[in-house]
């Protein structure tokens, strides 16, 4: 969320802000209630000064012996004036709240004005696509080839967007997220969190998931909670309404957990495989900085992203997100994209934003140095990765022509195997 005095103050930039991210932003509502809040609240304090005036006023006439009663009937009709108005305020201040939980974050200075993915800026690549002397083939038909992948036992239990790892699969699956998290937190120095996988309410507004995302997302009926889209909601939260030590900042976590999402708008894209599924599994990075560090801690979370690809072996890019591409919370972002043989293309696999203070002003998070007073602090988050997005990239780049998948040297500790053999 924005400072309202900030918004109050720069109609103009929020209404071209919204320009550039291509987002269709109405501040009509917003003026009016504004005008209707700032008239009522000058009337207010007339009418309380008045009140104060008055009160003397009485106070004398009573000491004189003289009738003070029509002025006590006109300040019962100010005090009853005034609660009206203070009850009428309240309303406006949660219209306006719920109006600013509407607009998106302002990008950062550096983000490029576009109109889409396609104005999106390579930044820089690492490593080269593997070389096939065979037709590379996609994903899911290696792994229901050989037996580690299965989406038809996944629609008997569940639906479509689904899958069951098998065997291998499911050993793959699990060492890519221990891998992450060792990785981490013996490398890199985050603190390993397990977090619940339901989150209320109020942790999703924190972080900026509502109320825009409620159709993107699983409710638990009858009931203040919902399935984690990400744990970036439950890393934020811990802190809500927290002030953290100023010296003791950044402070680093991560969390493996499952994400579930309604995939609401994606209807039609990439229904094969396990590029969109209801419910993933993904490692989550989660700073918590002052202001003059985070952008600092923004480049440090994509190396250590980029990290464990290089581990791993596989052929990536950076890019840096245009302001129509960000995402709502996000002030600036770099997608990291790693190679897929069977498409000759890129596909997204970490996302790394800094929000600035977006998500902490509606969270309530800050911090204070010794002597200073508080401020909001800034919060970052990238994926670490997302688990079945590296299963899909591992089988598709180390696939051999005899249907067997060599496991990288990274992993073979994890798997305690160098290959995921053919079927039979």
């Amino acid at each position: 969320m924005l400072d309202l005095g900030y918004v109050r103050e720069h109609l103009d930039a929020i209404e071209k802000m919204a320009r550039d991210r291509g987002v269709a932003l109405d501040l009509a509502p917003f003026r009016e209630i504004d005008a209707e809040r700032r008239h009522l609240v000058t009337a207010t304090e007339r009418l309380k000064a008045e009140r104060n005036k008055a009160s003397e006023e009485i106070a004398r006439l009573k000491k004189s012996g003289s009738d003070a009663s029509a002025i006590l009937a006109r300040m019962k009709e100010a005090s009853d004036a005034i609660k009206q108005d203070d009850r009428r305020v309240t309303e406006l201040d949660d219209k306006l709240r719920q109006f600013m939980l509407a607009i998106p974050n302002i990008p950062h200075a550096s983000v490029p004005v576009g109109k889409g993915a396609a104005d999106n800026v390579e930044v820089r690549r690492w490593g080269t696509p593997p070389k096939f002397d065979f037709a590379p083939r996609p994903h899911w038909e290696i792994g229901e080839a050989s037996g580690i992948l299965d989406f038809s036992s996944a629609v008997k239990i569940a639906g479509a967007r689904f899958a069951v790892y098998k065997a291998l699969g499911a050993r793959l699956e699990r060492a890519l997220a221990n891998f992450f998290l060792d990785v981490h937190t013996r490398e890199h120095g985050y603190t390993e969190i397990l977090p619940p996988f339901l989150v209320n309410t109020a942790s999703l507004t924190g972080v900026g998931q509502l109320p825009k995302f409620a159709a993107e997302m699983f409710h638990v009926e009858g009931t203040d909670l919902w399935l984690t889209p990400t744990s970036e909601v439950e890393l934020t939260s811990l802190y809500r309404d927290e002030t953290l030590d100023g010296e003791a900042l950044p402070k680093k976590v991560c969390a493996w957990t499952a994400c579930f999402r309604s995939e609401a708008g994606a209807a039609g894209k990439d229904t094969r495989g396990l590029k969109r599924q209801h419910q993933f599994q993904k490692v989550e990075m989660f700073k918590f900085t002052r202001p003059e560090q985070s952008y600092d801690e923004l480049e440090s979370l994509v190396r250590d992203a980029e990290a464990v690809l290089q581990q791993l072996g596989l052929h990536y890019r950076v890019v840096q997100l245009c302001t129509a591409d960000l995402g709502f919370a996000a002030a600036k972002t770099y997608d990291i994209e790693v190679w897929l043989p069977s498409t000759g293309e890129f596909m997204e696999i970490s996302s790394c934003s800094n929000t600035e203070a977006f998500q902490a002003r509606r969270s309530g998070i800050r911090f204070k140095l010794k002597g200073g007073k508080s401020e909001f602090v800034h919060t970052l988050n990238g994926s670490g990765l997302a688990v079945g997005r590296t299963w899909i990239a591992i089988v598709e780049n180390y696939q051999q022509a005899d249907g067997s998948i060599v496991i990288p040297k990274a992993l073979q500790p994890y798997m305690n195997t160098d290959r995921i053999p053919a079927a039979v």
